[in-house]
């Protein structure tokens, strides 16, 4: 997915605050990213050794510490093609993967139903556009961290009411219980730290934004 390009903004000195508050929103869309790359196709090598890079994590700093630290691990013990064979049995299957990564799945129980067409009129809303020969609908798991990332580096362009209303529409309900499938599918090894990561980072940021709210 992309966004319609925009007229650059005017550049202006921020105070300390200002910087560190835009360093701490790169850093969100930078995990959503990285989530939207481990979830929308099979990963990547160096998706994988970005992971083993991961430098030294205190693990007893929290839920999220403890989910780059599983990542690290379970990212230096394993090899890209066994990662690509639990990718397939997790996500595409003979007929269907383990998991099922749609919201309307966990907000219906059915694919393709209202909660998508809402989500079609709010990404065109924000001029977030579908990329051509993407065949999965908007509402995958990948193509939402995708469109996280897209609305926090808009911020100038985008109210942070929208940031939480599209998060708290299209992810809150649903995403939480999709990473503790993960956790326990019986084809998950690699993918079951991606689960406990995702899980922590998604209740962190249903924490953060209703503080901002």
């Amino acid at each position: 997915m992309n966004v319609m390009t925009t007229d650059q903004p005017v550049l202006s000195v921020k105070s300390e605050h200002e910087f560190l508050q835009d360093q701490a929103q790169a850093m969100r869309a930078a995990v959503y990213d990285l989530l939207a790359s481990l979830l929308a196709r099979r990963p990547e090598e160096e998706t994988l050794e970005r992971l083993r890079g991961i430098g030294e994590v205190d693990a007893s700093e929290g839920q999220i510490a403890m989910g780059w630290e599983l990542m690290k691990q379970a990212s230096r013990k394993t090899q890209l093609e066994s990662v690509h064979e639990e990718y397939f049995a997790l996500f595409i299957g003979l007929g269907r993967g383990e998991l099922v990564p749609f919201g309307s799945w966990y907000m219906t129980g059915f694919l393709m139903e209202k909660p998508v067409a809402v989500l079609r009129g709010e990404l065109a809303a924000l001029g977030i556009e579908r990329q051509e020969g993407i065949v999965e609908s908007e509402d995958h798991i990948a193509a939402l961290c995708e469109s996280m990332a897209i609305i926090i580096r808009s911020s100038d362009e985008i109210p942070l009411a929208t940031q939480q209303q599209f998060f708290n529409d299209h992810l809150e309900p649903w995403v939480g219980r999709f990473f503790n499938d993960m956790q326990n599918a019986k084809a998950a090894h690699f993918y079951r730290s991606v689960g406990f990561f995702g899980e922590s980072f998604f209740d962190f940021e249903r924490q953060l934004l209703d503080m901002q709210s």
